[in-house]
């Protein structure tokens, strides 16, 4: 077997058991933390056979093992139950929320590479300089305060005092977009309509901005450091020695070795944004996975929490992989261990 295969199906193997613990862990969380999920589903004035028989029909009444069979039985169907807070498939819910999440993400993501790696060779480069410092305390304001402190800033700054930016949503309401993909950008285009992308990229700035400051500050941070540390290895120096241009010089022999550690912190912040985003999209009215998640949290919604914690659980994992898979392409090391082993 290939080692990249090798090392893939390792991967997959213990994301596989790290997904079946966190469902037994939030299964039995979920259930455990106090309030009848009956009763909050239906409300102070359902009588008592009511809410016994809600109860009855989400199996509260078995043991904690019983309902988890249940629950397993289900989810190899494809089917995570009915959500108690919008009566409706929790599958049904995600497929419409997800897409959001994923897109706002996304954005964040590519933000957090194009803005983040070429600010740490840029202050690894003119290390010591005043751009190097500007640079330094820049990132460290990013890194310094969470996203949603951020998203209020920018909100207040770039959409109410300066309205450069809208203030909330995805598009604006005069646009009516036929979901295909659930990416509104990639919908737009679908649609042909140009008018109505500019729009919801215009959209997607600020939260999405918001949601990649820490991580821009985080891989600029770590790659200034790596790149210093590798300015400082006799093949760098050889290379000044021979004349090279430093910008060639930091860019194929100071930059890729120090890409490895850079790329391990952008995967594991690109997998966090997933669960910090709920704060971002309640700051800007975004209607994704996470603040979808809150509200269920808030109601007890059994089905739902453990459906969307899953779900999120499941991106982490498939992102860790792939980071996984990159670091692999790019150390050769690592290929040849993957052999040996």
């Amino acid at each position: 077997m290939p080692p990249v295969a090798r090392l893939l199906a390792k991967r997959l193997g213990t994301s596989l058991l790290v997904l079946v613990g966190v469902s037994m862990l939030i299964f039995a969380i979920a259930r455990i933390i106090p309030g009848d999920p009956a009763r909050i589903a239906l409300g102070p004035n359902a009588s008592v056979e009511q809410v016994a028989q809600m109860r009855e029909r989400l199996h509260l009444d078995d043991a904690l093992v019983v309902q988890y069979a249940y629950f397993v039985r289900d989810v190899f169907r494809g089917d995570l139950g009915i959500s108690l807070y919008t009566n409706r498939p929790v599958t049904t819910d995600i497929a419409q929320f997800l897409p959001a999440t994923l897109e706002l993400i996304l954005v964040a993501g590519l933000m957090m590479v194009a803005i983040g790696l070429p600010l740490g060779v840029m202050a690894a480069r003119w290390r010591g300089t005043w751009a190097d410092h500007a640079i330094r305390l820049v990132t460290l304001l990013g890194v310094s305060a969470p996203s949603f402190v951020w998203a209020v800033i920018l909100m207040l700054c770039f959409a109410y005092f300066l309205p450069l930016f809208p203030i909330a949503g995805r598009i604006a309401d005069s646009y009516t977009i036929a979901p295909v993909t659930g990416f509104l950008t990639i919908d737009t285009l679908l649609a042909g309509n140009l008018s109505a992308f500019a729009n919801a990229a215009w959209h997607i700035v600020l939260p999405a901005f918001a949601l990649a400051l820490s991580g821009i500050g985080q891989a600029a941070r770590l790659t200034r450091a790596n790149m210093v540390e590798t300015y400082e290895k006799p093949y760098i120096e050889m290379a000044q020695s021979y004349g090279f241009a430093e910008g060639r010089i930091a860019r194929r022999w100071a930059f890729r070795p120090s890409l490895i550690p850079s790329l391990t912190i952008i995967g594991l912040d690109f997998a966090a944004m997933l669960g910090n985003a709920f704060l971002v999209e309640a700051v800007f009215a975004w209607p994704g996975l996470s603040r979808y998640g809150v509200a269920v949290i808030l109601r007890k919604d059994l089905n739902a929490i453990v459906g969307t914690v899953l779900i999120i659980s499941a991106l982490f994992l498939i992102v860790n992989v792939v980071v996984d898979l990159l670091i692999a392409l790019i150390n050769p090391r690592i290929r040849l261990s993957q052999r040996a082993g």
